[in-house]
């Protein structure tokens, strides 16, 4: 049977990334996978790459060193079958916890050999869920679009091949009354929501199934 990593690098569980990664890793364990999900905002304290080159040496070669609330995590992400990640868009970039996930996550694997850059031997699909409040259509002037293909190209090349998926203008606070926002519109926000977030959660199960399929090719 096929294991499958979801993780939700979103603080806020139960909203939006939250739902989309637990519907992706529904759609993986419908499709006869074994599936994990991880909050990672719930872990014990962890921190992002320190540079310590331990992933370098001989008898650590290609396996983060550092020990924290993110060592077991990496550790079931080397032995899956596939990876499901979902973080939100902040200040036009995803989750301090995802980057930190991220930087040791690809580093290790980086060799500086230029004959064999990359030393991960068990390469698995990735699914990334990404959300913001900003709207789909204006992702390439803003460079969200570039953002997200850097991260692609990276993952692409270190842990497996990359889908990525969008869900922009999603509704952020059940009650935006409470705040004095006025550069939006609370009704077309919801009636936004209702409409499309349920077409987001159906694209996400299906890519999660898909993943499934994907890594049994690899």
């Amino acid at each position: 049977m096929k294991h499958i990593i979801a993780i939700n690098a979103s603080p806020r569980i139960g909203w939006n990334t939250s739902k989309l990664v637990e519907e992706a890793a529904k759609g993986a364990k419908e499709a006869g996978a074994a599936v994990e999900v991880i909050d990672l905002y719930k872990l014990e304290p962890f921190k992002g790459c320190i540079s310590c080159f331990g992933c370098k040496l001989p008898e650590t070669f290609g396996k983060c060193i550092s020990k924290d609330g993110l060592s077991e995590v990496l550790d079931k992400i080397r032995k899956a079958d596939g990876l499901i990640l979902g973080s939100p868009n902040y200040l036009g970039n995803l989750t301090a916890g995802f980057r930190a996930l991220y930087e040791r996550l690809a580093f290790q694997y980086i060799t500086y050999n230029k004959e064999h850059i990359n030393c991960n031997e068990h390469m698995i699909p990735v699914l990334l869920i990404t959300t913001s409040n900003c709207d789909e259509k204006v992702y390439d002037e803003i460079g969200y679009t570039s953002m997200l293909e850097n991260y692609k190209r990276t993952l692409d090349k270190f842990v497996g091949p990359t889908k990525i998926m969008i869900c922009g203008n999603t509704l952020q606070v059940d009650d935006y009354s409470r705040f004095n926002w006025t550069m939006f519109d609370p009704v077309q926000k919801k009636a936004h929501h209702e409409e499309v977030f349920p077409i987001k959660l159906r694209e996400a199960y299906e890519l999660g199934a898909a993943l499934v399929q994907l890594g049994a090719k690899l």
